[in-house]
């Protein structure tokens, strides 16, 4: 194994790490519930009490990660995968059912492999991975409430949906340009300004 992908894994068996890893699971009920949610109502209570799972697991192995000093490399990887697969899944499945226009769908997942393959990238390049940063946060926030509202069956004129569907596909096109632009600064400086 290299020096670089050495560094990667070193301290990746903390409860952070283990809490992302059970988050990127869930993709699996995930998978199934979304099948039929359109022909079984009860079913859109299952997925957005998994959403809710998803969500304080995304809470709670970030802070667990800073309470107790263990961020690690591993864990910057594995958090933002987690989410990404999660979104991307969920995304896909409501554009295969018809819930979301394919415009949204190509934004959205172009996105999220965009900033996988620049992480991809970087990480090559410096041996050290690029952290998520506030931008891509609230993008990923404001992705989920997106998903919670088209979940719910939430009527595509409710000023809500609309709010929540232009906002999101800003912020993804914003947190792109800040992610290039973050990467090539680190890429630059040999990555010193990465914590």
């Amino acid at each position: 194994m290299s020096e670089k992908l050495k560094n990667i894994f070193e301290g990746y068996n903390t409860l952070p790490n283990y809490i992302s890893i059970f988050r990127l699971l869930l993709a699996i009920p995930f998978y199934f519930l979304l099948n039929d949610f359109q022909n079984n109502f009860s079913l859109r209570y299952y997925i957005l009490g998994i959403i809710f799972i998803a969500s304080l697991s995304d809470i709670l192995d970030g802070f667990i990660a800073r309470r107790s000093n263990q961020i690690s490399e591993f864990g910057k990887i594995i958090d933002p995968l987690a989410d990404k697969v999660l979104i991307i899944l969920i995304v896909t499945k409501l554009y295969m059912i018809g819930e979301i226009i394919p415009l949204y769908f190509f934004i959205i997942v172009g996105r999220d492999i965009l900033i996988f393959l620049g992480g991809i990238l970087v990480t090559k390049k410096l041996g050290k991975v690029l952290p998520s940063n506030i931008i891509g946060k609230i993008t990923v926030i404001t992705i989920g409430i997106f998903i919670i509202i088209t979940v719910s069956g939430i009527s595509k004129f409710n000023f809500f949906y609309n709010s929540f569907f232009y906002l999101s596909i800003i912020l993804s096109f914003v947190s792109v340009i800040a992610y290039i632009l973050r990467a090539y600064e680190a890429i630059k400086w040999k990555g010193n300004e990465i914590s």
